[in-house]
């Protein structure tokens, strides 16, 4: 085996582990949310989190100070991740792991939607044609008109929404705001909003579950160490597609730990909304469809405020032959 594909198979394995330990994590985020509400835990992730935040700032060399150099832009995108942690914690503690994720995973079809008005990206017919087959799988998903739709189906919606808005928005500012910034602005609001929040849903933790939210935070933190191995290894074009790895753990944690077994409908709308994601990251990889490649340069997980942000730090850990990565 050479050293090229012994490289790959090296970031390949990162990027499963990665999304593994991800999921894992909303394991935890489910088991904590049949007992709390998601402003608290949400409020006790982000709080064990800036230790490990302040780990990735002290990285940040770049010249300069806290203030953001777009401060609407980061307002909106700051909202948006405070959106996006609040409706996919809830979401994950009401909906089946596999439905959850299977909405989630619609992030990509609306960040390539997003990008046309915030990035003046031009989308042609076959990327638009793939947006509304997954878009169409999503309606698989939530039967509508069949079995009644909960609020945690909203919710998933609103978190891939507010998710695929984050996204585009650091597309867009990425390369002017420090890696700082793009990372404590949202962290910082969530915490402030969800402190907010607290007098009202606050239940009394014990030693244990508190222990179950320091390992939330930890999860998040390792599992984004690996996805920057990931793609220090291996090309974006092989490792964005892994994400979708976390429906196989999702079947799994959900049989065994919750005794949930995804309906058929949710697994044909999955495989519909994952094939078109799988197409728009392939387009953008392998053709100049694309000048902005939003997808796939959306290298970090559904952001929640809850754990620093990896994406902005993949140009301060790359090879010395890669080119940065716009994020």
């Amino acid at each position: 085996m050479n050293e090229k594909a012994r490289s790959t198979l090296t970031g390949v394995g990162f990027a499963l582990l990665a999304f593994g330990i991800f999921s894992t994590h909303d394991v935890f985020v489910k088991l904590l949310g049949e007992t709390y509400a998601p402003f608290q835990i949400i409020f006790f992730s982000v709080l064990l989190s800036f230790p490990l935040a302040t780990l990735m700032i002290m990285r940040d060399t770049r010249e300069g100070n806290l203030r953001p150099v777009h401060p609407w832009w980061m307002a909106l995108r700051s909202f948006a991740t405070v959106l996006t942690g609040f409706s996919a914690f809830y979401a994950f503690s009401v909906l089946p792991l596999a439905q959850t994720y299977a909405i989630l995973f619609a992030a990509p079809l609306l960040i390539t939607v997003l990008a046309i008005p915030i990035l003046g990206e031009r989308v042609g017919w076959q990327r638009w044609l793939a947006v509304l087959v997954g878009l169409c799988g999503v309606l698989i998903v939530l039967q509508p008109g069949g079995a009644p739709l909960e609020l945690g189906h909203l919710a998933a919606m609103v978190a891939a929404i507010g998710s695929a808005t984050a996204s585009v928005i650091v597309r867009k500012i990425g390369r002017e705001e420090r890696s700082a910034v793009l990372m404590l602005y949202p962290m910082i609001t969530t915490f402030i909003v969800m402190l907010c929040m607290l007098p009202i849903v606050y239940k009394p933790m014990p030693l244990e579950h508190l222990g179950m939210i320091a390992i939330v935070s930890f999860f998040g933190f390792s599992a984004g160490l690996c996805v920057i191995a990931a793609y220090r290894a291996a090309d974006a074009a092989l490792i964005a597609p892994m994400q979708y790895s976390q429906i196989i753990w999702a079947a799994v944690f959900g049989a065994l730990i919750f005794n949930e077994y995804p309906e058929r409908t949710t697994w044909i709308g999955a495989g519909v909304i994952i094939l078109s994601g799988l197409f728009i990251v392939f387009r953008e990889a392998t053709s100049s469809a694309s000048e902005n490649t939003p997808v796939l340069r959306t290298r970090s997980r559904h952001e929640f405020g809850t754990f620093p942000r990896i994406g902005t730090y993949l140009r301060r850990w790359r090879k010395p032959t890669q080119k940065p990565p716009k994020d």
